[in-house]
C-alpha cells in the first residue's frame, strides 16, 4: 500500500481488507458459492446489504433443488420449514379447466417431490451454513463501489455498513449474486431488458386460503387469466403466498393502493376467489416491474454473475432458485479453478459461461409461449407420445442439467407447438400480435 492510498483511506474512514472472493449478496447462489469456495480453502468474505431474516418473494423450489441441498449439508434444515410439495397444477380462469402433473411422472422417477418455503428461514439457513463453513459473513454491509472488475489483478470493492462504517476491499475474485440489484451488470452497463419478454408482479402473504386436501395440499396452483398469471403457493406455517404476474400495461392502470389493486386483480379469476373468500392478507402487499433482464456477459477475468445477478425470467415455472444454485455449483468450480490455475482459467470460464447461460435458454422458449392458446392446449390436454409428457415434467422438475435423456421427447413436444399452431392460423396470429404488444414496456 502506497503513501497516498494509506492517507486517502484515513481521509475516508475506510480500512482495506484482503480476501480471495468477495461475494456480494447473501441469497440462495451468494451463500451457496460462499460455502463452496470455503470448504475449499479459500478466503472468502460475503457481504449482505440487509439482515436476516428478511422478506423475499419466490417460495416454490424444485426436486432438482434436493439434491444441492445434501451437498451442502442443510437437508434436514429444508425439510423442517419445508410444504411438501408433489406436483403442480395449471387452471384456465376462462372455464375453470385444470390439469395436475405430479413430479413423480417425470422421466427420472427418484425425484418426485419439492419444497415450498418461506424465503426469510430458508435464505437464512444457507446464510449460516456459508457462515458456519468458514466464510465471513458481513450482513447489513452495502456495495458502494467496484473498480477494475473485469481488468487483470485484484478487484478493489468499496463497502459500507448500515451503522455507517466504511470498508475498502481487495479481493482476486468477485462474484456477483446481488439478485435483481444486478450491482456489476448495473455498473459495467451489461444489463438489458429482455425485448421478447416483460412483466410485472404484484404479490403478499395471505391467511384463510382454501388449501386442497391430502397430498394435494402442498401443490402449487398456476391460474391463466386476462393479464397474465396468478401464483397459490402454500406454505408450512399455513400462510399462502399468492402473486399476480401481469402485463406491464395492466400495473401502470393501477389508480388505487396495492392492497385494493391485488383485491380487484383477484376478482377477475373466479376459481381463486373462490379460494381466497376467507382469506386476508398478513404482509403488506408489494409490486415489482423490470421483471426480465439479462447481462450481456456472464463473467469477466476476475468475476461471475450468477442467479438473477445475470438474468431473471419470468417465475411461471419456480425455477429461479434452482437456477440460482445451480450457477453457484458452476461458479464455485470455476473460481477454485481461476484461483489455484490461473493458465487454464480461460477454458473454466467459457465452461462457465455455456453452463449458467443453458437455464434461462431452456426455460425461455416455454415462458415466451406459456400464456398462448395453444400452449394453454397442451397443458391442460397432455398425452405422453413420444414421452412428451415426462420430458415437459423434466422441465418442471429442473432436470435440466443431468444425463436425464429428454432433449428428443421436447424437441418432439416443440414440433407439436408448430403444428397445432398451423393448424389455427388465425387464432395464432391473434395471440402473437396481442402479445407483441403486451411486452412492451409501460
Amino acid at each position: 500500500m502506497t503513501h497516498d492510498e494509506s492517507a486517502a483511506e484515513r481521509r475516508s474512514g475506510a480500512a482495506r481488507q484482503q480476501t480471495d472472493v468477495l461475494v456480494i449478496g447473501g441469497g440462495p447462489a451468494g451463500s451457496t458459492v460462499a460455502a463452496l469456495l470455503a470448504r475449499r480453502g479459500h478466503q472468502v468474505t460475503l457481504l449482505e446489504k440487509d439482515r436476516h431474516p428478511r422478506f423475499h418473494i419466490g417460495e416454490s423450489l424444485l426436486p432438482a433443488n434436493l439434491p444441492l441441498f445434501e451437498q451442502l449439508g442443510v437437508g434436514d434444515e429444508i425439510r423442517a420449514i419445508g410444504m411438501l410439495k408433489r406436483g403442480a397444477e395449471f387452471i384456465s380462469a376462462w372455464d375453470g379447466r385444470q390439469q395436475e402433473f405430479r413430479f413423480a411422472h417425470a422421466w427420472d422417477k427418484s425425484m418426485p417431490y419439492a419444497y415450498q418455503v418461506r424465503r426469510s428461514q430458508f435464505d437464512e439457513i444457507l446464510l449460516r451454513n456459508a457462515a458456519r463453513a468458514g466464510a465471513h459473513v458481513a450482513e447489513g454491509c452495502r456495495v458502494q463501489a467496484v473498480e477494475h472488475a473485469g481488468e487483470r489483478g485484484a478487484v478493489h470493492v468499496r463497502a459500507q455498513h448500515d451503522d455507517g462504517r466504511r470498508l475498502d476491499w481487495q479481493a482476486r475474485f468477485v462474484v456477483d449474486a446481488s439478485g435483481r440489484d444486478t450491482v456489476l451488470a448495473t455498473r459495467l452497463g451489461l444489463k438489458r431488458r429482455n425485448p421478447k419478454h416483460a412483466s410485472a408482479a404484484i404479490f403478499g402473504h395471505y391467511s384463510g386460503a382454501e388449501r386442497h386436501p391430502g397430498e394435494l395440499e402442498g401443490h402449487i396452483s398456476i391460474y391463466w387469466f386476462d393479464h397474465g398469471w396468478f401464483w397459490f403457493i402454500p406454505l408450512h406455517d399455513g400462510a399462502t403466498s399468492i402473486g399476480a404476474v401481469v402485463w406491464p400495461y395492466y400495473l401502470k392502470s393501477r389508480t388505487v393502493p396495492l392492497e385494493r389493486f391485488l383485491e380487484a386483480t383477484i376478482a377477475l379469476c373466479p376459481p381463486l376467489a373462490a379460494r381466497l373468500r376467507n382469506a386476508r392478507p398478513i404482509s403488506p402487499i408489494e409490486a415489482t416491474g423490470n421483471y426480465s433482464y439479462s447481462a450481456t456477459r456472464t463473467h469477466g477475468a476476475n468475476y461471475l454473475l450468477l442467479g438473477d445477478a445475470y438474468a431473471f425470467i419470468d417465475p411461471v415455472f419456480s425455477s429461479g432458485v434452482m437456477l440460482a444454485m445451480h450457477s453457484a455449483f458452476v461458479g464455485a468450480r470455476t473460481v477454485d479453478a481461476c484461483l489455484r490455475a490461473p493458465a487454464r482459467s480461460r477454458a473454466a470460464l467459457r465452461r462457465f459461461d455455456r453452463a449458467v447461460r443453458r437455464g434461462p435458454r431452456e426455460y425461455s422458449w416455454f415462458i415466451y409461449r406459456v400464456t398462448s392458446p395453444t400452449m394453454r392446449e397442451l397443458f391442460l390436454g397432455p398425452r405422453n407420445w413420444l414421452r412428451m409428457q415426462e420430458a415437459l415434467l423434466s422441465v418442471l422438475a429442473g432436470d435440466i442439467f443431468g444425463r436425464t435423456p429428454i432433449w428428443p421427447s421436447l424437441r418432439a413436444f416443440k414440433a407439436l407447438y408448430g403444428l397445432i399452431s398451423l393448424l389455427h392460423p388465425l387464432r395464432s396470429s391473434l395471440a402473437a400480435r396481442r402479445r407483441s404488444l403486451n411486452v412492451r414496456p409501460a
